[in-house]
């Protein structure tokens, strides 16, 4: 799992809200247009997929990046939600 931070631009009303409720099902709004999501890779694939056949490319944008996990501990948040915390691995 990696966290990524996903930011758009859609001028269009209804594309961007067809964009954020998908956002709001892979992780937590943290600005008005940017959203952290925690992600496996079939995850992220699959939020790929879903997002293409909502926005229009000449149009929007939208940015995903990947956060390593030795830079999670230099994030530094001023107001807001805290990051999103990447969950643990358990070892049965």
């Amino acid at each position: 799992m990696l966290l990524y931070v996903v930011a758009y631009d859609i001028p269009c009303d209804k594309r961007r809200k067809k964009v954020s409720d998908l956002l709001e099902g892979y992780g937590i709004r943290v600005q008005y247009s940017v959203f952290e999501c925690v992600l496996t890779v079939s995850q992220y694939n699959e939020l790929h997929q879903r997002l293409r056949k909502k926005v229009k490319l000449s149009e929007d944008k939208i940015r995903f990046y990947p956060l390593s996990a030795h830079t999670l501990n230099q994030i530094q948040v001023w107001g807001g939600p805290p990051v999103t915390e990447i969950p643990g691995s358990t070892i049965i």
